[in-house]
């Protein structure tokens, strides 16, 4: 494993390869497994995934189920959402049992197919108008600069804790208008829902992410019922919007309603929190980088989306097929699972010149991050602005922020981001 010393922060960064040797590459690849994940893979999955790309690029995981991790492949999953299908009904019921998380996670959006994921996502795009996203920007800037400026008080603080997961917290809390002194439990409540995709689930887990649905639809129906009476105005308040559907009259079921304000909610937290958490951390390994930005502010709109690519919030897709198909040319029957491997795609040297190196004027970045096709993130421009606005404020007032204890990651396989970054601002 490599390591380095980056003598202006005073802190050992830690970077481990991005490729195994040749002969555990090709045993890695042979006996990867998604339920039999290592300590390793958490920490740094990227030589992982150039394994699999280079010896078994459609690597079979079971009777029925692929991982591919070529980005071309996954173009061609994302670009026929008829054959390959979200709807993720049949995985999720004897992954979940029929309760609360199950009705979760097969009404949001992001896990169902036309028409009813067209309906949804007109709803919610119509919610997530120009308008909505403008207004957020100002308040967004200014809720930002009174994060920092208590980080600054203190003279240290935590990236997570005080700014990436408080940012899109309020951001989203203030699209949908929840009152600030109700936001407390979002966060945990995500995280847990969250946690239950994992390719390892424990009976823990998905404890957890059934009593986070059951208390955060309790949370709801108290919200929705106040803003049924008293109604925001529908250009701005996107639960309003939600509520009143489209102009033609089409609306959104209770239910429906409900789960779609938890993924707006858990989708739009964890997405920008990965983002603002990778990238600072990523700025530390990478000092020259980081120097650059800083000459160079305008650097920043490439720079979100390189990181984005290098470390992409969301690590891995999923898809089953409905009908007989081939991918990479590997032949797949009817019902077949296949987990896309978004971050391996991202590191692809076939799509990306030096895909190992972070890059902040690349161009032609044309990552996965936010996926693509007709399940391309709905809330993408919310996510950029999130992240250019923090990544930037938190770099011109601290250039010099380095760690000042250890890193606590996340250890998850599908989304990749830190629980605790602790700095020293000075």
């Amino acid at each position: 494993m490599a390591t380095g010393k980056v003598s202006d922060l005073g802190t050992l960064i830690t970077r481990g390869p991005v490729e195994f040797e040749a002969a555990r590459a090709r045993e890695t690849a042979q006996s990867f497994d998604l339920k039999a994940l290592t300590t390793d893979f958490y920490e740094n999955p990227y030589p992982y995934f150039h394994a699999l790309r280079t010896h078994d690029p459609i690597r079979q995981l079971g009777a029925n189920s692929y991982f591919i991790t070529r980005y071309a492949d996954l173009m061609a999953v994302y670009k026929d959402a008829k054959v390959f299908s979200s709807d993720k009904k049949s995985e999720f019921l004897p992954k979940f049992g029929d309760g609360l998380l199950y009705q979760h996670h097969t009404t949001s959006l992001i896990f169902n197919d036309p028409p009813l994921h067209t309906r949804v996502r007109r709803i919610i795009a119509g919610a997530l108008n120009p308008r909505a996203v403008m207004d957020l920007e100002a308040p967004m800037i200014a809720m930002v600069d009174g994060l920092l400026d208590r980080m600054a008080e203190r003279r240290h603080g935590d990236i997570i804790e005080d700014l990436a997961a408080a940012v899109p917290i309020e951001v989203i809390g203030n699209l949908l208008a929840i009152p600030h002194d109700a936001r407390d439990p979002l966060r945990a409540w995500s995280l847990d829902i969250l946690g239950a995709l994992e390719p390892q689930l424990t009976p823990e887990m998905l404890g957890r992410g059934e009593i986070a649905v059951r208390d955060f639809l309790e949370y709801l129906r108290i919200l929705v019922g106040e803003r049924r009476k008293k109604p925001g105005n529908p250009e701005r308040d996107v639960l309003t919007r939600l509520i009143l559907g489209e102009r033609d009259g089409e609306t959104l079921s209770e239910v429906e309603l409900l789960q779609n304000c938890i993924f707006i909610l858990n989708a739009g937290h964890e997405t920008t929190t990965n983002l603002i958490g990778n990238a600072l951390y990523a700025l530390l390994e990478w000092p020259d980088e980081k120097a650059r930005l800083l000459a160079d502010p305008k650097l920043i709109q490439s720079a979100v989306e390189e990181f984005l690519r290098f470390e992409s919030p969301v690590q891995l897709g999923n898809r089953i097929t409905t009908e007989r198909t081939v991918i990479g040319g590997v032949e797949m029957q009817e019902g077949t699972f296949v987990t896309l491997g978004i971050a391996a795609a991202n590191r692809d040297p076939a799509a990306f010149t030096d895909p190992d190196r972070l890059d902040l004027g690349r161009t032609n970045n044309k990552h996965l991050a936010f996926a693509s096709g007709v399940h391309v993130c709905v809330g993408l421009t919310i996510a950029r602005m999130e992240g250019r606005v923090a990544i930037q404020r938190f770099l011109t007032r601290f250039p010099k922020y380095r760690l000042s204890g250890p890193v606590i990651r996340g250890n998850r396989a599908r989304f990749r981001g830190y629980l605790s970054i602790p700095v020293a601002l000075g």
